[in-house]
């Protein structure tokens, strides 16, 4: 199941240590074939607040992913960013090709005793 990566980065400042960060992170998620989905760009905020830039990878699963976030590779490379720009960072699983929203809801009503 594919997983990704998700960053939410909202506080910090350009620095050269994240222009190096950026131009050495491909090199980290080639051998855990990681792709960038998103990496900033426009957002158009529909609904809350959204300060900050989105960045989205997908991992072939959730154990590559992790692997790659603790990989040697990444970890030397990890303190260019998070010494200049603060977020949050998550992975989550994505959803198959027959994923139900409608089978979801009767699942939690299920749970809830709805």
């Amino acid at each position: 199941m594919t997983a990704y990566g998700i960053a939410h980065l909202h506080s910090g400042s350009p620095h050269p240590d994240v222009l190096e960060y950026i131009r050495r992170i491909q090199e980290t998620l080639d051998p855990f074939e990681g792709r960038f989905l998103v990496h900033g760009g426009r957002l158009d905020v529909l609904e809350g607040s959204w300060p900050g830039d989105l960045v989205l990878i997908a991992f072939p699963d959730a154990a590559t992913a992790h692997a790659w976030y603790r990989s040697p590779a990444y970890q030397r490379i990890l303190p260019l960013r998070t010494e200049h720009f603060g977020g949050d960072v998550a992975i989550v699983e994505g959803v198959g090709p027959d994923y139900d929203p409608a089978a979801k809801a009767d699942a939690l009503a299920e749970a809830l005793d709805v």
